[in-house]
């Protein structure tokens, strides 16, 4: 396949999306965006589909961001008439760097009595470390995968909300 384009980045290509993205190639993450949404259509409940393409964002950024090389993308939705889930969809972005990522607790702010974080607390403002947290918080399940030489980090998420 043509590196970042190919038969399966068309909706009608089916119930599955693929796109393989280059080293530092943030300007993708518009693009799997968009693919997903395509993909999704009215798929789900509302906002279900909000919150697929939120966590593919923020799974393909951890991707480009920390790794020295590219990344693919896959979305795929299953469950027929038969299947116990009803379309559930599968986001797995694998990478090439086999060491698994870092799930990091939220930072826990000093509270001052009116809500507010302290000023001036990097922990507090940090624009970045949220991306697995939202996963964890968001998917139905999540996990990560070893595969050949780097890993697969995916989420599932039902069509209606559990």
């Amino acid at each position: 396949m043509q590196e970042g384009a190919g038969e399966a980045d068309s909706p009608a290509a089916g119930r599955s999306w693929e796109r393989r993205l280059r080293r530092g190639e943030l300007t993708a993450v518009a693009d799997v965006r968009s693919g997903l949404r395509a993909l999704l259509g009215s798929w789900g409940a509302p906002g279900r589909a909000d919150t697929a393409v939120l966590l593919a964002s923020e799974l393909v950024t951890n991707a480009l961001v920390h790794t020295d090389g590219g990344a693919v993308v896959t979305a795929r939705l299953t469950g027929g008439a038969a299947a116990p889930v009803k379309e559930r969809l599968r986001v797995e972005v694998r990478d090439f760097l086999s060491r698994p990522p870092t799930l990091r607790p939220p930072p826990v702010a000093a509270d001052r009595g009116d809500g507010a974080a302290p000023a001036g607390r990097p922990e507090t403002a940090a624009t970045s470390g949220r991306g697995l947290l939202l996963v964890h918080a968001l998917a139905d399940c999540w996990g990560v995968r070893a595969h050949g030489v780097g890993k697969a980090v995916w989420f599932e998420l039902d069509a209606q909300e559990p």
